[in-house]
C-alpha cells in the first residue's frame, strides 16, 4: 500500500491519550498509516505518559504537545477523538473523511497509581482493532 491513511488523535489536552495513540498507531502500523495528536487546549506532555510509552517499548521520539490550529491546513482521513469534551469541541475540523469517538478517561485525573498503564493497555486494544479493519479493505 503506497498511500499511507492520515489519522488524527484529539483529546483536550494532547499531553497523555493522544499522545499515547499517537505513539501507538505508529508502532502499530507506520507502513499503512501517517499519524498526529493535536489538542482543543494543549498543554505540556505528561511524564508519566512518556514513561509508560517507554516502558512499553514504543518510541517518543518527534512527539510534541499540538494545537488543532496547527494543524488546520492538514487533510485526514480519519479523526479520532480521545474523550467526550474534545469531541464537542471538534466541530472546527474541515470535513475528515470520518469521525470515531473513542471515551477515555484522562489517566492524568486519576488517583490510581497504574491510570497510565491501564489507558495505554485500553487504546493499544482500540488501535489493534482499528488498523485491522482499516486494512483488511486492501
Amino acid at each position: 500500500m503506497s498511500y499511507k491513511i492520515p489519522v488524527l488523535f484529539v483529546c483536550t489536552g494532547n499531553s497523555a491519550r493522544s499522545q499515547i495513540a499517537e505513539a501507538l498507531l505508529r508502532h502499530t502500523d507506520s507502513q499503512n498509516f501517517e499519524v498526529a495528536s493535536a489538542g482543543t487546549n494543549p498543554k505540556p506532555i505528561n511524564p508519566k505518559a512518556l514513561d509508560v510509552l517507554e516502558k512499553a517499548g514504543v518510541s517518543t521520539e518527534g512527539i510534541y504537545s499540538k494545537s488543532l490550529e496547527t494543524l488546520a491546513d492538514r487533510r485526514f482521513d480519519v479523526v479520532i477523538t480521545l474523550c467526550d469534551k474534545a469531541a464537542q469541541e471538534c466541530q472546527l475540523l474541515a470535513n475528515p473523511a470520518e469521525v470515531l469517538a473513542w471515551n477515555f478517561e484522562d489517566p492524568s485525573a486519576s488517583s490510581d497509581p497504574k491510570a497510565f498503564e491501564h489507558t495505554l493497555q485500553a487504546i493499544h486494544e482500540r488501535i489493534k482493532l482499528f488498523v485491522l479493519v482499516k486494512t483488511k479493505r486492501n
